[in-house]
Formats: C-alpha cells, sequence, structure tokens
C-alpha cells in the first residue's frame, strides 16, 4: 500500500474519532437533560407532596385540638354539674342537721319541761308515801287491836293461805293433764299393744330345777345304783346332777341347778335304761353321747329361732347362747321362748310406728342374751348380755337395747324403748310367769310398808297379787288436793324401790261418813 493510501486510512480514522466524539458528546448531554428533566419532576412532586401532609397535618392538627376542646368542655361541663350537685347535697344535709338538732333542741327542752315535771310529782308523791305509811301504821294498828294478831302473824297466817291455794291449784292443773296426757297416750298405746298381741302368738313353757326320768320297773334303780351306788356315783360325777332315788314307783328324779347339765343326765340316762348294760364305762360313753346330742340341740335351737323371728347375720357364737336359753327359765317362763315373743312383739310395734322391724326384731330377740351365761360368769344378766353384743359386734342400737330393758340405762331411741315395753309384755302376760310364795308374801309386805309410811294414811291393803294397792286416807288430815300428790308419790317409791313384772296400780281412797241415830 502506498503513502496516499495511509494518509487516507489516517485521516479516515481520525475524522472517525471525531465523528465518535461528537456522538458521545451529544448523547451525554441528551442523557443530562433528561436527568436534569427527571430530578426536576421529582422535587415537583416531593414539594408537592409535603405541602400535601402540611395540609393533611395541618386540618388534623386543627381536628385534634377542636376535640380536645370538646373533651375539655364536656369535662368541666360535667365537673361544674357533680359540683353543682355535691353543693346541693350539701345544702340539704345541712338544712337537715339544722332541722335534727332545732328538733333536738325542743327535745331537750321537753325533757327538761318533764324533769321538772317529773321532780314535783316525786315530792308530791314521796309525801303521799309518807302520808300512806303513817294512814298503814295506824290502821296496822287498829286491826291488830281488833283481830288480835300482829302483823307477823297475820302475814303467816295469808302465806299459810295463799300455799293452801297454790297447792289445790297445782293438784288440780297435775291432775287435769295427768288424765289428758294418759288419754291421749293410752289410747295410742293400746292401739299398738293391742294390735302387736293380737298378731303375736307365741307360746309358753314353764320349767322347774327337776326333770323325771321314768323307769319301766322297780328292779332298774337296783341296776342304776349299782354295786355299792357305784354307778350312781358314776353318773353324778359324769353329769353333775343328783340322782334322787326313793320310793317313787317307776321314776328316777333328776335334781340340778343348771338345765342344761340335767337334761344330759335325763338323754344319757334314757339311753342306758333302753340299752340295759349300766357300769361306770358305759355311763361315760352315753354321757359323752348326750352331750353332743345336747349341744346340736342348742345349736338347733338357736337358728330356729333366728330363723322365726327372721333374723340374720347374727354370730355364731350368739347363736349357740341362744340355743343354751331354752334350757333356762325366769319365774317358770322359757327365756328363748320369752325373747322370740319379745322379738315378735318390737317387731309389730315397730312396723307400727314406722320404724326398722327388723332392727327391732334383733334387739328384741337379742335382749336376754346374758341369761345364757348369768349363772357361768360374774355380773348381772343385763351387763353379760351387753359384754356379749359388744364382743360380737353389734350394732349401739341392739346394745342400748340390752342395756335398758330394765331401765338400767337410759334408751337412746325409739327401738330400746319398743323393746322395753315388749318385754313388759310378755313378762306380764297372765301365765307367762310364775313366783314364789317367798316373793309374792314379800313384795306385798312391800307395798304395804310404802304406803303407811305416809302421813295421813289410816290403812292400806295389796290387793289382786300385788298388782295394785289400796291406800285409805284420814280424811280430815288429807284433802282431794292431797290425795293426787300422795297418789304420785306412792307410784313414784314404788317405782324406784321395787322390782316387779307389769304394773301396779295405786289407788288413794278418801270417804267422809256421818252416822245419826233417829230416837
Amino acid at each position: 500500500m502506498d503513502t496516499t493510501s495511509w494518509i487516507i486510512l489516517g485521516v479516515a480514522a481520525v475524522l472517525l474519532v471525531i465523528v465518535a466524539f461528537v456522538m458521545f458528546k451529544i448523547g451525554q448531554d441528551r442523557q443530562k437533560k433528561i436527568f436534569n428533566d427527571t430530578v426536576g419532576s421529582a422535587d415537583q412532586k416531593k414539594r408537592e407532596i409535603i405541602d400535601e401532609a402540611l395540609k393533611t397535618a395541618e386540618a388534623k392538627k386543627k381536628e385534634a385540638l377542636l376535640e380536645v376542646k370538646e373533651e375539655a368542655l364536656r369535662s368541666r361541663n360535667e365537673l361544674e354539674k357533680e359540683i353543682r350537685d355535691r353543693r346541693n347535697e350539701v345544702s340539704k344535709n345541712e338544712k337537715r342537721l339544722q332541722n335534727k338538732e332545732e328538733a333536738l333542741d325542743r327535745k331537750a327542752e321537753l325533757f327538761e319541761r318533764r324533769e321538772q315535771s317529773l321532780s314535783a310529782r316525786e315530792e308530791n308523791l314521796s309525801q303521799k308515801i309518807a302520808d300512806a305509811d303513817a294512814k298503814r301504821a295506824e290502821i296496822t294498828r287498829e286491826l291488830e287491836t281488833i283481830s288480835g294478831y300482829t302483823s307477823e302473824q297475820a302475814k303467816e297466817h295469808l302465806l299459810k293461805s295463799l300455799e293452801e291455794d297454790v297447792k289445790k291449784d297445782s293438784a288440780k292443773l297435775v291432775r287435769e293433764l295427768e288424765l289428758q296426757a294418759r288419754e291421749e297416750a293410752s289410747k295410742k298405746a293400746q292401739e299398738l299393744i293391742v294390735t302387736a298381741i293380737q298378731r303375736c302368738a307365741a307360746d309358753h313353757v314353764a320349767e322347774s330345777t327337776i326333770t323325771v326320768v321314768q323307769i319301766p320297773s322297780d328292779e332298774m334303780k337296783g341296776r342304776i345304783i349299782g354295786r355299792e351306788g357305784r354307778n350312781i356315783r358314776a353318773l353324778e360325777t359324769a353329769t353333775g346332777v343328783e340322782l334322787i332315788i326313793d320310793d317313787t314307783p317307776d321314776a328316777v328324779v333328776l335334781s340340778a341347778f343348771d338345765p342344761v347339765r340335767r337334761e344330759v343326765a335325763r338323754i344319757a340316762l334314757e339311753k342306758l335304761i333302753n340299752d340295759g348294760r349300766i357300769h361306770p364305762a358305759r355311763i361315760e360313753e352315753m354321757v359323752e353321747k348326750a352331750q353332743k346330742e345336747v349341744d346340736n340341740k342348742i345349736k338347733e335351737e338357736g337358728d330356729k329361732a333366728t330363723q322365726e323371728v327372721n333374723v340374720h347375720g347374727i354370730h355364731p357364737e350368739l347363736i349357740k347362747l341362744l340355743g343354751r336359753m331354752y334350757y333356762r327359765t325366769s319365774y317358770g317362763q322359757n327365756a328363748l321362748k320369752h325373747s322370740i315373743e319379745v322379738a315378735h312383739l318390737s317387731g309389730l310395734m315397730a312396723s307400727e310406728l314406722g320404724l326398722d322391724a327388723r332392727m327391732a326384731r334383733r334387739a328384741g330377740l337379742l335382749h336376754d342374751i346374758g341369761k345364757a351365761v348369768d349363772h357361768e360368769m360374774e355380773g348381772s344378766h343385763i351387763q353379760l348380755g351387753a359384754d356379749l353384743c359388744k364382743k360380737y359386734k353389734e350394732s349401739q342400737i341392739v346394745i342400748n337395747a340390752v342395756e335398758s330393758h330394765h331401765g338400767d340405762v337410759e334408751p337412746t331411741n325409739m327401738i330400746s324403748c319398743i323393746v322395753q315395753a315388749a318385754d313388759t309384755i310378755s313378762a306380764a302376760r297372765p301365765g307367762a310367769r310364775r313366783e314364789t310364795i317367798e316373793t309374792y308374801i314379800n313384795r306385798l309386805k312391800q307395798l304395804e310398808e310404802i304406803t303407811n309410811s305416809y302421813a295421813g294414811v289410816e290403812k292400806s291393803y295389796a290387793v289382786q297379787a300385788g298388782r295394785e294397792v289400796r291406800v285409805m286416807v284420814i280424811p280430815e288430815k288429807v284433802s282431794d288436793a292431797d290425795m293426787v300428790l300422795m297418789a304420785r308419790n306412792i307410784a313414784k317409791q314404788i317405782e324406784d324401790e321395787m322390782q316387779y313384772p307389769g304394773t301396779i296400780r295405786v289407788n288413794v281412797i278418801r270417804e267422809s261418813r256421818v252416822t245419826e241415830v233417829a230416837k
């Protein structure tokens, strides 16, 4: 390539550079203009936004100030209203206090006037009292002169007269209340008792301390006695029962206070008589068999008693003790039959009263359980029975019924009272019990001694086998009012000092007789 070409190329390159630079400069100016236009528009918008924000803020500020002013105005109005209300209330209270003060002043003035009036009256009354005392003293002297009594004697006479009047009134009131209570209580009690007795049909058995065993012939007596009396001694030793062999034909008498031992001896002797072989070894064997039979009988009777009265859950030891009562008696009344009868009566009366009949029957059945062991252990059958019931976990109701059925302990529930009443009914039933002549005579004597110890009693008689006492009083010494109190006191003393089955009626009789003879 030649030089010209290189020059042309160089000039072209320079021109190209110049053109490129010019174009770059033009583009840069254009971008700058566009940028300036854009920045100016943004500033304008910014100024517009700021102006708008300032305007909005100013409007909100004015609104907030307006609300604050309104709230302040409202609070101020409420405060002023409250202040006005409180001022009105204070004003009313001040007015009320002022009225009260005025009323108090008026009352104080009225009281002062009354005090002055009362002082004047008091002076007047003092003068009148002094005059009355003087007149009374003068009248008293005149009365003493007229009557011949001093004031103390007259007062004593008046008190005595008042005492007699009060005594008559109190006796009359006691009599009326007693009659009313007896009428109401007796009617209800009679209905309950009659219903219970009508629905209870229990057997009764009388026992004694001897048992008679029939033998086929008198020749058997010799065999029972044995050579030199060894058989009878062996039998008495094994059973603890006395054999009485006398001239009574075809009979041997067994005597013992323990009916269980007597029953064992009876069974053993009957077995020996039927067997025919009577010697000490055979006697011991038969006594052992008889003892087992009696033990089984005791358990059977105990089970039978619980089933008869429909009482379950009794401890087996208590059932055995109930069976032992089959061979115990009280005044000739079989103890087990008596307990069954009391259980039936207690259940019937409890049903009539709406109480627990099952618990009443249980308490009635166990009320005399102590009699099964009272001949073996020290203590009364009441305490022994309560201890047995506690030992075998009976309920407190049953324990209290056992303790209270003779009145030794206060009953704590209605069932105990029912058992007490049922026991009395069963014991007092005609034919249920019998007494010895000595006990009967002693009770009659004690009844007459108690009634004769009262002042004004002329004579007294115990009648109807000791179930009634008739007291004859001297009419001049005992008034009608005194009769009521005397009968009540005699009955109370009999209850406290005597033991007896059933009830005793006290009749106080005051009779005045006037006799004149026509000639």
